[in-house]
C-alpha cells in the first residue's frame, strides 16, 4: 500500500500519453454509462421513518397515500370577485385540466370566507413525490387560462409546483456559485504558482471528477436511490478536495524541482513528489472517505445520498492525483525543459552568463508570524488557542434543530408566493395531521366511528381549524381508515408541534386507542418533520461513537502513534464544534438576516449539524494528515523533536493555507444560495476549515507538539534515515527504494547518470 502511489506515479511518468488519454477516457465511460443508466430517484418509501412512516405504510396499503395535490387560485385583479367571470374561468380550467392525462381529477371551486378567492384543486396520478415532474402541463393550462381572462388572477400552486420551483432554483443558485467559485479559485491559484498552466491543472482535474463522479453517482443510485441532493455535494466536495489534492501534489513537486536545482529528472520529480504528497493524499483520501461512511450508520436516505456522492467524489480526485496528475506534471516539466534550455542557447550565443533564478523561501513573513506565537511562549498559545476555541463553539450547548418544510422555502419562488396567499385565505390548507388506523374489516363501523369523535374532540380545540370538517376515508377493503385534520399553524412552528403532541398522547388514546386490536398512527407535515429530528438525534451516538473510533484507527495506521491519533481526534473535535457554535451564533438568532440575506428559522435544519460534523471531521483530517506527515519526514531524517514540529509545520503553512483559502472560497460561494439550508451548509464548512487551517494547524498543534516533545510519538519514535548523502534525507530514501525496486527503469535523461540524477558533465 505504501508503495502503490510511487508505482502508479512511476508508470504514468513513463506513459504519460497513455495516462492521459486513459483519465479522459475513464470520464467520458463514466459519464456516459450514468446517461445511459439514468438516475434512480428515491420514492417516497424511502424517506419513511419513525411513526409517520408506519403511519405512511398503513396507508399505502389500503390505497390511502397522499397524493400530488395543486391548488388553482382565482381572484379578481382589482374590486370584488365577479361570479360570472369566475364561473366562466373555472369551467375552462376544469376543462383543461381534465383533459391532461397527468391529472386523475378536479374537484369543485370553494370559495374563500371572506368571498374575494375561488380555490379549484387539481389531483395528480401517481406518486406524491412524481408530482414535480408532472407539473409542467398544469402550470401551462393555468397560464393559458389566466392568458383568456385578463380581469382576473389565475395562479397555481401546491407541492408539486413548489417543488418544481426550489428545484428549479436550486439550479439557478449552483450555477452563480461556479461563477463565483471557479474565477475566485483560478486567481488563488495564479497567486499560488504565479502560471496560468500550473494554475489551471488543479481546476481541470477538479472539473473532470466531477464529471466522472456525476456519472459514476447515478450508476451507484440504482442501488441506493438518489435523495435529490447527491449532486450538489458532489460539486460541493468535489472542486474543493480536487483542487486541494492537486495543489499539495504540486507545490511537493515544485518543492523537490527547487531543492534539485536541475539535477533531477521530470519523472524523477514527480516520483519524489508521489513517495510524500502521493502517501499522504491516499491517507487523507481515505480518512475522509472512512469519516463519511458512518452516514450509512444513520439508515436515512438522505444522509446515505450524501455519503454516496462525497465518498465517490473524494476517491475519484484521489485517482487522478495518482494517475493523470504525475503524467500531466511530466510533460509540463519536460516542455520547461525546453524552453529553459533554449533561452539557455540564446544566451550563450549572445555570450550573456547563465543566470539561475534564487530559490524561494517555501513560507513568507505571514506565516512565520502566524507560527511565532507558538514557538516562543507554546503553553500560552494553546491556552489561549483553545480558549479561543471553545469560546466559539459554546453557543452549540443552545443549539435547536428543525425539519424545515415547505413554509420555510424562499419567496422568491413564485409558487411559494401564491402559497402564501393560499394559506393566508384557507388557512386549514397550512397544516394537516393524518390519523391512520388499521384493523380486520368487520371492525371498519366501529374504527370510522372513533375517528369521528376524535375529529369532534379535535374541533373543540383550539390548536386545531374550526371551519374544517374532519373527512375519514376507509380503504376498498375496509381495513384501514384515515382521518384528516387541519391545524392553522405553519409546519415548524410551536403551537402546529404542540396539537401533535396533543393528538398523539390525548386525543387519540382516548378515542381509536381505546379500540382493542387496532394499530394506530399519526403522519402528516408536522409528524415527519419531528419523527425525523427523533430518529436523526437516536442515531447520532452511533454515528459520532463510530466516527471517533475509526479516524482514530485511521490516525494510528498511518503514523503509528496512539498520541498522535488521540491528538488529531480532540482536534477535529475542537475544529467541528467551534464551526456549528459559529453556525449557531450566526443562524438561530436574527441579528444576520439582512448581513447573509435569509430568514431565520429559530433553529437549525435537522440535516446540517450531523452532516457537517462528519464532513468537517473527515476534512479536518485532511490537514492533520498533510502537517503530521511533514513533521515525522523531518524526524525521520533524525531531527528533534521541537525542530521536525518547527519544519514541518513551517514548510506546510503555505500549501495548506492556500489550499483552505480555495476550500472556504467554494464553500462561503453557498451563503449566497436562496435555501437556507444550503446556506447553513456553506457557511459552516467555510468557517470550520479557516478556524482549522490557521488556528488549530498554526497554533494549538504546534504549541501541543512541543511541549509533549518525543513523547507525542508513543509508543514509538520514528526510525532515523536509513541513509543520506544526496540532495535531502527524502529524496535518498525515495532514490534508494525505486532505484532496488524489481521493475525500475532509469528515467533520468542521460543515460549514464545515476537513476535519478542528471549527468552534470
Amino acid at each position: 500500500m505504501r508503495n502503490r502511489p510511487v508505482r502508479l506515479a512511476r508508470w504514468s511518468a513513463r506513459h504519460p500519453w497513455s495516462a492521459i488519454i486513459g483519465w479522459f477516457v475513464f470520464v467520458a465511460l463514466c459519464l456516459g454509462a450514468g446517461i445511459a443508466s439514468g438516475s434512480n430517484a428515491a420514492t417516497t418509501k424511502d424517506f419513511w421513518v419513525g411513526e409517520a412512516g408506519h403511519a405512511e405504510a398503513m396507508a399505502t396499503e389500503g390505497g390511502l397515500q397522499r397524493r400530488p395535490t395543486e391548488h388553482v387560485l382565482i381572484r379578481a385583479k382589482s374590486g370584488p370577485l365577479d361570479p360570472e367571470a369566475a364561473g366562466a374561468a373555472v369551467r375552462e380550467l376544469t376543462d383543461r385540466m381534465a383533459g391532461l392525462p397527468e391529472v386523475d381529477s378536479v374537484a369543485s371551486p370553494v370559495r374563500s370566507k371572506d368571498g374575494s378567492t375561488l380555490r379549484v384543486t387539481v389531483i395528480l396520478k401517481g406518486a406524491e413525490l412524481e408530482g414535480r415532474k408532472n407539473v409542467v402541463p398544469l402550470l401551462e393550462q393555468t397560464a393559458k387560462v389566466a392568458a383568456g381572462h385578463p380581469g382576473l388572477v389565475v395562479e397555481e400552486t401546491g407541492s408539486p409546483a413548489i417543488s418544481k420551483g426550489v428545484n428549479d432554483q436550486r439550479a439557478d443558485d449552483l450555477a452563480l456559485s461556479e461563477r463565483i467559485t471557479l474565477p475566485v479559485t483560478l486567481v488563488i491559484l495564479l497567486i499560488v504558482f504565479g502560471s496560468v498552466v500550473m494554475a489551471g491543472v488543479p481546476l481541470l482535474l477538479a472539473l473532470s471528477s466531477i464529471a466522472a463522479t456525476i456519472g459514476l453517482a447515478m450508476l451507484a443510485s440504482h442501488a441506493l436511490p438518489d435523495a435529490g441532493v447527491g449532486t450538489n455535494m458532489i460539486l460541493l466536495i468535489g472542486l474543493a478536495v480536487g483542487v486541494d489534492y492537486t495543489l499539495f501534489y504540486l507545490k511537493r513537486e515544485r518543492e523537490e524541482r527547487a531543492r534539485a536545482e536541475g539535477r533531477l529528472s521530470p519523472e524523477a520529480l514527480v516520483e519524489l513528489a508521489a513517495a510524500t504528497a502521493g502517501r499522504a493524499i491516499v491517507a487523507s483520501g481515505l480518512a475522509v472517505i472512512v469519516s463519511t461512511a458512518t452516514l450509512y450508520l444513520a439508515t436515512d436516505v438522505i444522509f446515505s445520498s450524501l455519503a454516496t456522492g462525497t465518498i465517490l467524489v473524494v476517491a475519484v480526485a484521489v485517482a487522478s492525483s495518482l494517475t493523470v496528475l504525475p503524467a500531466l506534471l511530466v510533460k509540463i516539466g519536460h516542455r520547461t525543459e525546453r524552453r529553459a534550455a533554449k533561452k539557455a542557447a540564446r544566451r550563450a550565443s549572445r555570450g550573456e552568463p547563465v543566470r539561475t533564478k534564487p530559490v524561494k523561501p517555501e513560507n513568507g513573513r505571514m506565516f512565520t508570524a502566524l507560527l511565532r506565537p507558538a514557538r516562543r511562549h507554546p503553553a500560552i498559545t494553546l491556552c489561549v488557542s483553545v480558549l479561543l476555541m471553545l469560546g466559539i463553539a459554546a453557543p452549540a450547548l443552545g443549539m435547536k434543530l428543525i425539519d424545515p418544510g415547505k413554509d420555510t422555502f424562499s419567496r422568491d419562488i413564485p409558487a411559494m408566493q401564491v402559497y402564501d396567499r393560499l394559506t393566508a385565505k384557507f388557512p386549514e390548507l397550512l397544516v394537516k395531521h393524518e390519523v391512520v388506523a388499521r384493523s380486520t374489516p368487520d371492525r371498519a363501523p366501529q374504527v370510522r366511528q372513533a375517528l369521528v369523535e376524535l375529529g369532534r374532540r379535535a374541533q373543540a380545540d383550539p390548536l386545531f381549524a374550526r371551519n374544517a370538517e374532519p373527512t375519514v376515508r376507509t380503504s376498498a377493503d375496509g381495513r384501514t381508515s384515515v382521518l384528516e385534520l387541519a391545524v392553522p399553524h405553519p409546519a415548524p412552528s410551536g403551537p402546529a408541534i404542540e396539537s401533535l403532541d396533543r393528538l398523539r398522547e390525548v386525543h387519540l388514546p382516548a378515542t381509536v386507542g381505546t379500540l382493542p386490536g387496532v394499530e394506530t398512527a399519526v403522519s402528516g407535515d408536522v409528524a415527519r418533520g419531528q419523527d425525523y429530528v427523533e430518529h436523526e438525534n437516536g442515531k447520532l451516538p452511533l454515528v459520532i461513537g463510530a466516527l471517533l473510533l475509526l479516524t482514530f484507527l485511521m490516525t494510528v495506521w498511518a503514523f503509528r502513534s496512539v498520541l498522535i491519533a488521540l491528538i488529531g481526534v480532540l482536534l477535529n473535535l475542537l475544529s467541528a464544534a467551534a464551526a456549528l457554535g459559529a453556525l449557531v451564533l450566526v443562524f438561530q438568532g436574527t441579528w444576520a438576516e439582512n448581513l447573509l440575506d435569509f430568514d431565520s428559522l429559530g433553529a437549525i435544519a435537522s440535516r446540517v449539524p450531523l452532516f457537517l460534523f462528519v464532513i468537517l471531521f473527515g476534512l479536518s483530517m485532511d490537514y492533520q494528515v498533510f502537517v503530521v506527515s511533514r513533521i515525522k519526514e523531518a524526524m525521520d531524517t533524525g531531527t528533534t523533536a521541537r525542530a521536525a514540529v518547527l519544519d514541518g509545520i513551517g514548510r506546510s503553512a503555505k500549501v495548506v493555507t492556500s489550499a483552505a483559502m480555495v476550500m472556504v472560497t467554494v464553500f462561503a460561494a453557498f451563503v449566497f444560495l436562496h435555501l437556507t439550508e444550503m446556506k447553513q451548509m456553506g457557511f459552516c464548512l467555510a468557517v470550520g476549515v479557516l478556524l482549522d487551517a490557521v488556528i488549530i494547524r498554526m497554533m494549538i498543534l504546534p504549541s501541543l507538539l512541543l511541549l509533549l516533545g518525543e513523547r507525542a510519538w508513543w509508543p514509538r519514535r520514528p526510525a532515523p534515515p536509513r541513509s543520506g548523502d544526496t540532495i535531502s534525507a527524502a529524496v535518498s530514501t525515495t532514490a534508494t527504494t525505486a532505484t532496488h525496486a524489481p521493475t525500475a527503469a532509469p528515467m533520468a535523461a542521460a543515460p549514464t547518470a545515476p537513476r535519478h540524477v542528471r549527468s552534470e558533465a
